[in-house]
Protein backbone atom coordinates (compact mmCIF):
# COMPACT_ATOMS: atom_id res chain seq x y z
CA UNK A 1 0.00 0.00 0.00
CA UNK A 2 2.83 2.65 0.73
CA UNK A 3 4.14 1.90 -2.42
CA UNK A 4 0.82 2.70 -4.52
CA UNK A 5 0.53 5.71 -2.67
CA UNK A 6 3.61 6.88 -3.00
CA UNK A 7 3.05 6.40 -6.56
CA UNK A 8 -0.13 8.07 -6.82
CA UNK A 9 1.39 10.95 -5.04
CA UNK A 10 3.86 11.16 -7.19
CA UNK A 11 1.76 11.22 -10.16
CA UNK A 12 -0.40 13.94 -8.39
CA UNK A 13 2.38 15.98 -7.39
CA UNK A 14 3.96 15.99 -11.13
CA UNK A 15 1.31 16.67 -12.58
CA UNK A 16 0.05 19.78 -10.14
CA UNK A 17 3.18 21.21 -11.18
CA UNK A 18 2.98 20.85 -14.79
CA UNK A 19 -0.48 22.35 -14.15
CA UNK A 20 0.84 25.50 -12.35
CA UNK A 21 3.74 25.82 -14.65
CA UNK A 22 1.67 26.05 -18.18
CA UNK A 23 -1.74 26.78 -17.11
CA UNK A 24 -0.63 29.63 -14.66
CA UNK A 25 1.18 31.02 -17.03
CA UNK A 26 -1.44 33.78 -16.98
CA UNK A 27 0.85 34.74 -13.68
CA UNK A 28 3.91 36.36 -16.02
CA UNK A 29 1.54 39.33 -16.59
CA UNK A 30 0.38 39.78 -13.27
CA UNK A 31 2.23 42.06 -10.59
CA UNK A 32 5.30 40.04 -9.34
CA UNK A 33 3.82 40.18 -5.70
CA UNK A 34 0.30 38.01 -7.08
CA UNK A 35 2.75 35.67 -8.67
CA UNK A 36 4.42 34.84 -5.41
CA UNK A 37 1.01 34.26 -4.14
CA UNK A 38 0.27 32.01 -6.46
CA UNK A 39 3.33 30.00 -5.83
CA UNK A 40 2.45 29.77 -2.24
CA UNK A 41 -1.09 28.12 -2.73
CA UNK A 42 0.86 26.10 -5.40
CA UNK A 43 2.97 25.02 -2.17
CA UNK A 44 -0.32 24.29 0.20
CA UNK A 45 -1.80 22.15 -2.35
CA UNK A 46 1.25 19.89 -2.73
CA UNK A 47 1.56 19.82 1.00
CA UNK A 48 -2.86 19.02 1.39
CA UNK A 49 -1.98 16.15 -1.38
CA UNK A 50 0.96 14.66 0.34
CA UNK A 51 -1.42 14.71 3.22
CA UNK A 52 -4.25 13.21 1.92
CA UNK A 53 -2.73 10.40 -0.42
CA UNK A 54 0.20 9.67 1.64
CA UNK A 55 -0.42 10.79 4.91
CA UNK A 56 2.55 12.85 5.83
CA UNK A 57 1.23 15.70 7.96
CA UNK A 58 3.28 19.20 8.21
CA UNK A 59 3.94 20.72 11.91
CA UNK A 60 5.12 23.99 12.40
CA UNK A 61 6.65 25.07 15.63
CA UNK A 62 8.04 28.84 16.62
CA UNK A 63 6.35 30.87 14.02
CA UNK A 64 6.56 34.07 16.11
CA UNK A 65 10.91 34.17 15.81
CA UNK A 66 9.56 35.38 12.07
CA UNK A 67 9.53 39.52 11.72
CA UNK A 68 6.95 41.17 9.97
CA UNK A 69 9.90 43.26 8.06
CA UNK A 70 12.44 41.77 5.72
CA UNK A 71 14.96 39.28 7.36
CA UNK A 72 16.65 35.70 6.57
CA UNK A 73 15.47 32.89 6.98
CA UNK A 74 18.29 29.99 6.70
CA UNK A 75 17.77 26.46 7.80
CA UNK A 76 18.61 22.93 6.64
CA UNK A 77 17.70 20.58 3.22
CA UNK A 78 16.99 17.38 3.09
CA UNK A 79 14.32 17.11 1.16
CA UNK A 80 12.83 18.47 -2.45
CA UNK A 81 10.06 18.76 0.02
CA UNK A 82 11.42 22.05 1.85
CA UNK A 83 11.54 23.73 -1.26
CA UNK A 84 8.15 24.21 -1.41
CA UNK A 85 6.48 23.43 2.06
CA UNK A 86 8.16 26.75 3.72
CA UNK A 87 7.68 29.35 1.01
CA UNK A 88 3.84 29.71 2.13
CA UNK A 89 4.86 30.18 6.16
CA UNK A 90 7.04 33.49 4.53
CA UNK A 91 5.97 36.63 3.54
CA UNK A 92 6.52 37.42 -0.20
CA UNK A 93 9.69 34.78 -0.29
CA UNK A 94 12.87 35.26 -2.00
CA UNK A 95 14.61 32.45 -2.50
CA UNK A 96 18.85 31.91 -2.79
CA UNK A 97 18.90 29.05 -5.76
CA UNK A 98 21.77 27.65 -7.81
CA UNK A 99 21.30 29.63 -10.89
CA UNK A 100 21.41 27.01 -13.67
CA UNK A 101 17.95 25.96 -12.14
CA UNK A 102 17.28 29.12 -13.71
CA UNK A 103 17.89 28.02 -17.17
CA UNK A 104 14.98 25.14 -17.03
CA UNK A 105 12.07 25.89 -19.30
CA UNK A 106 9.00 27.17 -17.37
CA UNK A 107 10.91 26.29 -14.31
CA UNK A 108 13.08 28.81 -14.65
CA UNK A 109 11.09 31.73 -16.08
CA UNK A 110 9.06 31.37 -13.10
CA UNK A 111 11.74 31.57 -11.12
CA UNK A 112 13.13 35.05 -12.59
CA UNK A 113 9.44 36.23 -12.35
CA UNK A 114 9.37 35.39 -8.89
CA UNK A 115 12.60 37.31 -8.86
CA UNK A 116 14.49 34.38 -7.08
CA UNK A 117 17.87 34.87 -6.10
CA UNK A 118 20.46 32.67 -8.49
CA UNK A 119 24.32 32.08 -7.52
CA UNK A 120 26.56 30.77 -9.85
CA UNK A 121 28.66 28.52 -7.43
CA UNK A 122 31.74 29.17 -10.36
CA UNK A 123 31.95 32.42 -10.30
CA UNK A 124 33.34 32.59 -7.32
CA UNK A 125 33.80 35.90 -5.34
CA UNK A 126 32.04 37.87 -8.24
CA UNK A 127 28.44 35.78 -7.88
CA UNK A 128 28.80 36.42 -4.18
CA UNK A 129 29.01 40.05 -4.33
CA UNK A 130 25.88 39.92 -6.70
CA UNK A 131 23.78 37.46 -4.47
CA UNK A 132 24.52 39.95 -1.92
CA UNK A 133 23.43 42.88 -3.84
CA UNK A 134 20.04 40.85 -5.15
CA UNK A 135 19.94 39.59 -1.25
CA UNK A 136 19.78 43.43 -0.02
CA UNK A 137 16.67 44.68 -2.30
CA UNK A 138 14.85 41.64 -1.87
CA UNK A 139 14.88 42.64 1.93
CA UNK A 140 14.73 46.43 1.33
CA UNK A 141 11.01 45.41 0.04
CA UNK A 142 10.48 43.85 2.93
CA UNK A 143 10.48 40.01 1.42
CA UNK A 144 11.61 37.19 3.75
CA UNK A 145 15.14 35.35 1.85
CA UNK A 146 15.24 31.96 2.41
CA UNK A 147 18.22 30.46 2.21
CA UNK A 148 19.53 26.85 2.70
CA UNK A 149 23.00 27.40 3.52
CA UNK A 150 24.67 23.83 2.52
CA UNK A 151 23.67 24.96 -0.86
CA UNK A 152 21.89 21.31 -1.54
CA UNK A 153 19.96 18.52 0.10
CA UNK A 154 21.67 16.49 3.14
CA UNK A 155 20.34 13.38 3.96
CA UNK A 156 19.22 13.47 8.03
CA UNK A 157 22.45 11.91 9.31
CA UNK A 158 25.18 13.65 7.03
CA UNK A 159 27.82 15.51 8.47
CA UNK A 160 27.58 19.53 7.55
CA UNK A 161 28.82 21.07 4.61
CA UNK A 162 28.38 25.01 5.27
CA UNK A 163 28.81 27.25 2.43
CA UNK A 164 30.03 30.90 2.93
CA UNK A 165 26.59 32.40 1.19
CA UNK A 166 24.48 32.76 3.90
CA UNK A 167 26.99 34.39 6.21
CA UNK A 168 27.42 36.75 3.22
CA UNK A 169 24.11 37.94 2.83
CA UNK A 170 23.81 38.05 6.73
CA UNK A 171 26.80 40.61 6.73
CA UNK A 172 25.80 42.51 3.70
CA UNK A 173 22.15 43.17 4.48
CA UNK A 174 22.66 44.26 8.07
CA UNK A 175 19.27 42.44 9.43
CA UNK A 176 18.12 39.50 11.52
CA UNK A 177 18.63 36.25 10.14
CA UNK A 178 16.05 33.23 11.73
CA UNK A 179 17.26 29.58 11.55
CA UNK A 180 15.20 26.54 11.35
CA UNK A 181 15.48 23.08 11.77
CA UNK A 182 13.02 20.33 10.49
CA UNK A 183 13.21 16.57 9.60
CA UNK A 184 12.15 16.11 6.33
CA UNK A 185 14.45 13.92 5.13
CA UNK A 186 13.02 10.65 7.10
CA UNK A 187 9.52 11.04 5.24
CA UNK A 188 10.71 12.34 1.55
CA UNK A 189 14.01 11.18 1.40
CA UNK A 190 16.25 12.44 -1.30
CA UNK A 191 16.74 10.52 -4.74
CA UNK A 192 14.08 8.16 -3.35
CA UNK A 193 10.66 7.14 -4.47
CA UNK A 194 9.12 6.50 -1.49
CA UNK A 195 7.45 8.66 0.84
CA UNK A 196 6.41 8.00 4.30
CA UNK A 197 3.33 8.60 6.21
CA UNK A 198 3.78 10.51 9.83
CA UNK A 199 4.68 14.44 10.40
CA UNK A 200 7.01 16.47 9.01
CA UNK A 201 7.77 18.79 11.39
CA UNK A 202 9.43 22.53 10.68
CA UNK A 203 11.13 24.71 13.83
CA UNK A 204 12.18 28.32 13.51
CA UNK A 205 14.07 29.35 15.96
CA UNK A 206 14.88 32.69 18.21
CA UNK A 207 16.47 35.57 15.55
CA UNK A 208 19.99 35.88 15.46
CA UNK A 209 20.18 39.46 15.60
CA UNK A 210 22.39 42.00 13.18
CA UNK A 211 25.78 43.35 14.13
CA UNK A 212 27.84 39.98 14.61
CA UNK A 213 31.26 39.19 12.84
CA UNK A 214 31.39 36.86 10.87
CA UNK A 215 32.67 34.15 12.97
CA UNK A 216 30.04 34.16 15.41
CA UNK A 217 27.30 34.24 13.25
CA UNK A 218 28.31 31.10 11.29
CA UNK A 219 29.00 29.48 14.58
CA UNK A 220 25.99 30.65 16.17
CA UNK A 221 23.66 29.30 13.03
CA UNK A 222 25.67 26.02 12.65
CA UNK A 223 24.80 25.31 16.65
CA UNK A 224 21.39 26.80 16.16
CA UNK A 225 20.43 24.81 12.77
CA UNK A 226 22.36 21.17 13.90
CA UNK A 227 21.15 20.78 17.46
CA UNK A 228 17.72 21.63 16.30
CA UNK A 229 17.55 19.03 13.35
CA UNK A 230 19.50 16.87 15.36
CA UNK A 231 16.84 16.72 17.88
CA UNK A 232 13.66 16.87 15.32
CA UNK A 233 15.01 13.44 13.44
CA UNK A 234 15.30 11.81 16.58
CA UNK A 235 11.58 12.65 17.30
CA UNK A 236 10.62 11.41 14.09
CA UNK A 237 12.20 8.07 14.11
CA UNK A 238 11.16 7.77 17.40
CA UNK A 239 7.49 8.08 15.57
CA UNK A 240 8.04 6.13 12.43
CA UNK A 241 9.51 3.57 15.41
CA UNK A 242 6.07 3.73 17.13
CA UNK A 243 4.40 3.12 13.70
CA UNK A 244 6.21 0.25 12.38
CA UNK A 245 7.78 2.51 9.85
Amino acid sequence: MSVFRSALFNVVFYVNLAVFLVGGFIFFLTPRRWSVRALQVWGQSSVWWLERIVGTRMEVRGLEHIPVQGCIIAGKHQSAWDTFAILPLLKDPAVVMKRELMLIPFYGWFSMKFEMIGIDRSAGAGALKRMVAEAREAVRQGRHLLIFPEGSRRAPDAPPDYKPGASAIYLGTGVACVPFGLNSGLFWPRRQFMRRPGTIIVEFLPAIPPGLNRRAFEQRLKADIESTTRRLVAEGREQLAREGR
